[in-house]
Parts: C-alpha cells; sequence; structure tokens
C-alpha cells in the first residue's frame, strides 16, 4: 500500500499487490484508448487523467477501486450503477469481481464529452 506520495501512475501502481496493479492498470489503459488526448498526472494522491480539466481519477483499496467520475455523471448512469457502492461523485469496484469495463469506458467517454462542452461553452459550464 501507499506510503509516501507517488510522483507518477507507476510508481502509484508499484505499491500494490499484482491483482490490484492488473486491475488499475486495466483503467489506465481504458482510458488512454477511450480518450487518447487525455494526460495522465497524480491528484490528490490519486492516479488521475486531464482532459480539459479533471476528467476522471482511481485508486486501490484493500478490497475495492475508488473509481471517481465527479458528481456531474452520476446521474447519468443510475441504473448501471445499481449493482455497485456508490457516493458523491464515487463508485466502488470490488476487487473480487472482473471491472465493468464497457460500463467505466461510457462514462470515461461521458466525461470527456462534457469536459469538452464546457470547455467550448464555458458560459453554461
Amino acid at each position: 500500500m501507499i506510503t509516501t506520495a507517488p510522483k507518477d501512475i507507476n510508481s502509484y501502481l508499484a505499491a500494490f499487490p499484482e491483482a490490484t496493479q492488473r486491475a488499475l492498470q486495466q483503467i489506465r489503459n481504458l482510458v488512454q484508448e477511450t480518450v487518447p488526448e487525455a494526460k495522465e498526472t497524480i491528484k490528490y494522491g490519486m492516479p488521475t487523467f486531464i482532459y480539459h480539466g479533471d476528467l476522471v481519477h482511481f485508486a486501490a483499496f484493500v478490497h475495492h477501486i475508488g473509481f471517481y467520475s465527479v458528481p456531474t455523471s452520476q446521474d447519468s448512469f443510475t441504473n448501471d450503477l445499481q449493482a455497485y457502492k456508490v457516493g458523491n461523485g464515487s463508485v466502488q469496484f470490488p476487487l473480487n469481481q472482473p471491472l465493468p469495463l464497457a460500463l467505466i469506458r461510457k462514462i470515461v467517454t461521458y466525461r470527456a464529452q462534457e469536459n469538452l462542452e464546457a470547455a467550448l461553452h464555458p458560459q453554461h459550464a
């Protein structure tokens, strides 16, 4: 587990067991494929993708991966998220289940469009 602030996503991933690293890397790859223009960074001690502002954050915990897509998108996925524990702008994907990659891709696509719209039309954001 993380004991010091990671300098990049690679060092963040390296701090976890192999199975957790694989799950985190799946999310990382999916975001990179979905929004190739997004930039990687660490924010709030978590892997973060930036695309016209914060796109998504994700983090590993003992029993789940937290996926943070900010509150604006969560209402759009209420039905899709029923099987998961959700919080304000976050969802928990249990580590003992396969990641819902299609759902994560939908959320990332939605957030990218949302951020792009806000960048193109800042008066409506």
